[in-house]
């Protein structure tokens, strides 16, 4: 039989929380998936995945898949489970939920999810509508990309900035705080092919990455410190009169503040702060100001620290300084995702919030469960969904501490027993992406992109949409909300008379799986060659008109009440680190270091952390160290060292490496604690303190000390 008439090809995308979102090409043969391929034609994916994706159809078949409902049968974590049917699980769930409402209420049961999936019904707001329904407390999702959001919302409006394609036609670009090569690598050839152009390409990171290493120059700073470096940059841009002074006039308010703050930090007070040279201060100020078209590509670990929102506001207000947005190529991108004509308010129903319903932020989830924060009333349930806390949360002590309660009665619905789902009472069986059918949503290109059902789900495994509506129904909502199709959800869920999608149907995408947006081609997209921000001034706000701390309502549940509220300054500064040896010298005699966590090469966060080819291509939990501070500790490479501070610690082989600065060491997120030889992993060092901008996360903001581990 002629193998390539007997196999099926069904289009589809990535569900991963990158910024790539692939094309998929589903290879089925006799009812199985035996490849997932790159689609050729799409012009990020252009026919290659990543090393994440490279056994995809495997994974569907992986024997510790999850493929029926599960209950506990002995001590919570035990990973003691026993199956049971839909039937029995949806009737623990109801039994329990109406119990804990008839005594407390429903903001007793709290939701907890993220970008597990990135899909329009399966992904971070699939749930919304069903919680909002039954009167929960709201989850703030601020694991990733909420101060940045905060931030860029408060400078230029809700853009989509620069296309990563348009970064070709760029002659000096600067990635700040990302590492492309892992994490973006669909869109560094776009950078690569500038380069082999002329192009200058910069990196600004504390670490040497394997980004770093590719580009021309590498611009290693302390964590944190990047809001300083940024009005350094502007201080120069200032003093030197490297200014677009037409732009600035027509374009932007709040110049003279600007120039007021920005001259509080000249290169020598940023060299001190930053640990930078001065003379580098001033040449990358110089370089990026005068050799148009200039890009920034501004990455999420920017948002990791205390200061990390105003960081971004500093580093969003230089194109404009400087007349980038001019240029095809030139200004700066952080999540494009701005526009796509999604109608969050249809997905998320925040019409059926309760007035006065609460709002519990997912980062606080440990302090929330223990009783540090004294909720009243307290939370008796947790729902989990594309999310696993426990390895990727902060404070896990606090965590693991809160799930181990006998009268918490926690469901995560999950592909397998993570970290999270071995303390669960019920586990739900979630289908997989060759499974279900979906729209990607897409946080790093243009494309809109269509997922369609290549394979029948495993057992008993269901999207999460249809898991949403199992529940409805089982809590006796009668709404007409979820007796919809899914393409009749999708068809309500997206704007498709606006502008960016004329042209575009559903039936278009079935057919080709993906269409770019009608927002410019990257050869002409400009989109604020003349202004045209969304802020309210319609310019670039470097004096913003909100002047208070404020969530973007994409993050919660479309929630415009309950915001944070606390007074932030309108004009870009530098917010020391909560944790530093500058900042809390106290504090660093006891903990010396600074630590980082940036994303694996070979997970996705902690997904895929625990399968056998992963683990062999990430390698084990490990510490990175700079000679100096492991000769300090006569630590060396392979010794077992435990890193540690008040919050807790976790252990791992030390690795020597030139790639960091003294006083740094760094540990990759996503690595299981189970799969680890101290049964924790980075984040039980991890402080639950917030970002001042959009209550982001601080992953780069703490101190640590490391030591040989006890024998």
């Amino acid at each position: 039989m002629n193998a390539e008439i007997d196999t099926m090809v069904v289009r589809g995308a990535c569900p991963h929380d990158c910024p790539d979102t692939c094309a998929f090409e589903y290879h089925v043969k006799g009812g199985k998936l035996v490849e997932v391929t790159g689609d050729k034609d799409h012009p990020m994916t252009q026919g290659r995945l990543c090393v994440k994706l490279k056994d995809f159809a495997a994974h569907h078949y992986n024997p510790e898949r999850v493929t029926t409902p599960l209950k506990r049968v002995g001590p919570k974590g035990s990973r003691q489970f026993a199956p049971i049917s839909w039937e029995e699980a949806l009737a623990t769930i109801k039994e329990r939920w109406d119990a804990i409402i008839a005594e407390h209420g429903a903001q007793a049961i709290m939701p907890h999810a993220y970008l597990g999936h990135q899909g329009t019904l399966n992904g971070l707001t699939a749930g919304d509508a069903f919680f909002n329904r039954l009167g929960s407390t709201v989850a703030e999702k601020t694991y990733c990309e909420s101060g940045s959001s905060t931030a860029w919302v408060m400078t230029v409006g809700p853009s989509g900035g620069l296309d990563v394609e348009s970064f070709v036609h760029a002659k000096y670009i600067i990635v700040w705080g990302m590492n492309m090569t892992s994490t973006n690598i669909h869109g560094w050839p776009f950078l690569v092919k500038a380069q082999q152009n002329g192009a200058k390409i910069v990196v600004i990171d504390p670490v040497a990455t394997r980004t770093a290493k590719a580009a021309d120059w590498h611009v290693r700073i302390r964590p944190g410190t990047d809001g300083a470096l940024a009005l350094g940059l502007i201080n120069v841009i200032i003093a030197e009169d490297l200014v677009d002074h037409d732009y600035v006039e027509k374009y932007t308010v709040g110049y003279e503040e600007l120039k007021e703050r920005a001259a509080l930090y000249p290169p020598e007070r940023v060299s001190e702060i930053t640990g930078i040279p001065v003379e580098d201060i001033v040449t990358l100020a110089r370089e990026y100001a005068t050799t148009p078209p200039a890009a920034i590509r501004e990455g999420v670990a920017i948002e990791r620290s205390r200061g990390g929102g105003q960081a971004i506001r500093a580093i969003t207000c230089l194109p404009a300084l400087i007349g980038a947005w001019r240029h095809v190529g030139g200004g700066a991108m952080e999540m494009p995702i701005w526009e796509f004509p999604t109608n969050f308010d249809r997905i998320c129903r925040p019409d059926w919030i309760r007035p006065g319903t609460r709002v519990v932020n997912e980062l606080d989830l440990g302090a929330a469960l223990t009783g540090e924060l004294a909720l009243d009333p307290p939370i008796k349930s947790l729902f989990v969904y594309n999310s696993n806390p426990v390895s990727q949360a902060p404070a896990q002590a606090k965590i693991t501490k809160g799930l181990e309660r006998e009268d918490l009665f926690t469901v995560v619905s999950e592909l397998f027993i993570t970290d999270t789902a071995k303390y669960a009472d019920i586990i739900l069986p979630a289908a997989m992406q060759a499974e279900q059918y979906d729209i990607m949503v897409t946080w790093g290109h243009l494309y809109i992109m269509l997922n369609q059902p290549a394979i029948k789900p495993a057992g008993e495994c269901v999207p999460n949409v249809d898991m949403f509506r199992r529940l409805a129904k089982t809590m006796g909502f009668n709404d007409d909300y979820w007796d919809r199709t899914d393409d009749e959800m999708l068809l309500d869920f997206y704007d498709w008379s606006a502008p960016a999608l004329q042209g575009i149907t559903l039936d278009l995408l079935k057919a080709k799986g993906w269409a770019r947006l009608n927002v410019g081609l990257p050869s002409e997209r400009a989109p604020h060659a003349e202004g045209n921000f969304k802020t309210p001034s319609g310019k670039c706000e470097f004096k913003s008109s909100v002047t208070e701390n404020f969530v973007v309502p994409v993050w919660r549940s479309m929630y415009e009440d309950m915001q944070p509220g606390e007074p932030i300054d309108p004009v870009p500064d530098y917010v020391p680190p909560f944790e530093s040896r500058e900042s809390n010298p106290e504090l660093a005699k006891r903990f010396p270091l600074s630590i980082v966590s940036p994303k694996p090469h070979a997970f996705l966060n902690s997904q895929y952390a625990n399968e056998a080819q992963k683990q062999k291509r990430q390698g084990e939990q490990r510490v990175f160290m700079h000679p100096e501070d492991a000769a300090a500790r006569a630590i060396v490479t392979g010794s077992l060292v435990r890193v540690f501070n008040e919050r807790g610690f976790f252990e791992g082989p030390a690795e020597i490496v030139d790639t960091l600065m003294p006083g740094l060491v760094m540990a990759n997120l996503g690595h299981w604690p189970t799969h680890t030889s101290s049964g924790t992993s980075v984040n039980s060092i991890s402080s639950d303190q917030h970002c001042t901008f959009g209550k982001a996360g601080s992953y780069s903001d703490n101190l640590v000390e490391v030591a040989h581990a006890a024998a």
